[in-house]
């Protein structure tokens, strides 16, 4: 075997010792099931609260507990972790009835399948540095005349939509799923951020500093999500909007901080 075959091989052998020194981290991108309807467009989601949709989800998070986390951690607010103890507990006790939210959809009924204690709060969703015209690329496009540009995006985002509201009406929820947590979703997503970042110049761009507050939403939540892992054998489930996927998943990979689980695996049936 030659030297410079030998060094790579150590080199490999050493990387990958690395890797699965690592905390595990598997997010799971998700529509929000209960339509808060709190977004620019917002897409519909069916009733998943209706027996055959109830059989489904259970099912998946059955698939999904195959990945036996450590912590489960929703989108609520990590200052309001006490309310969310609050929810959990009646729901162990018996007192709470799972409403069609995700996070007790998936994020209450997955910790309790696993005979977790808690279910961790990770978000973060405070007002951004600043004044609120500094962020409003709406009221800019409508005073400079790219109404049309900022309606162009927006019916972008509504064609979309569409078609993943019907999609859903045709397949079961793991097949939701599927798609949302797709790399093909996951692109199409993060492309429509550089639409709004363009509603701007260079004296003010609004757009741009949305887009860059974003960013840092999601570096706070990653912060939240690092302050689970004790140890490089926890196991981190995390259920989120799937808007941010593609940013939490970036921070995973490029801070080295974890091992990134693909939910593909767990959402066909564990190995």
């Amino acid at each position: 075997m030659k030297p410079t075959l030998v060094a790579l091989l150590a080199f490999l052998l050493a990387a990958t010792a690395q890797a699965t020194d690592r905390p595990q981290l598997l997010i799971l991108g998700s529509a929000h099931l209960d339509n808060p309807g709190r977004d620019v467009v917002n897409t519909t989601v069916e009733n998943v609260l209706t027996p055959k949709r109830q059989a489904e989800i259970i099912a998946m998070v059955d698939r999904l507990a195959a990945f036996r986390p450590t912590h489960v951690a929703v989108e609520w607010a990590a200052s309001k972790q006490a309310k969310l103890d609050e929810r959990y507990a009646a729901y162990l006790a018996g007192t709470y009835e799972l409403t069609a939210d995700e996070r007790d959809q998936i994020g209450l009924r997955l910790a309790k399948k696993l005979g977790l204690k808690r279910v961790d709060a990770i978000d973060w969703n405070e007002d951004a540095p600043g004044k609120d015209e500094d962020y409003d690329y709406v009221a800019w496009a409508k005073a400079h005349g790219k109404q049309a540009q900022y309606d162009a995006h927006v019916a972008r985002v509504k064609a979309w939509v569409g078609d993943e509201a019907r999609f859903r009406r045709s397949h079961s929820v793991t097949e939701w799923f599927l798609q949302l947590n797709s790399p093909s979703y996951m692109a199409t997503d993060a492309k429509l951020y550089f639409d709004l970042a363009q509603i701007g110049d260079d004296a003010m761009n609004p757009g741009a500093a949305w887009v860059g507050q974003w960013y840092a939403r999601n570096l706070r939540i990653f912060n939240h999500i690092r302050a689970l892992a004790a140890s490089p054998d926890d196991r981190i489930f995390v259920v989120y909007g799937a808007g941010h996927l593609t940013y939490l998943r970036k921070d995973a990979v490029e801070s080295e901080q974890f091992t990134l689980v693909e939910p593909s695996t767990y959402l066909k049936g564990a190995p």
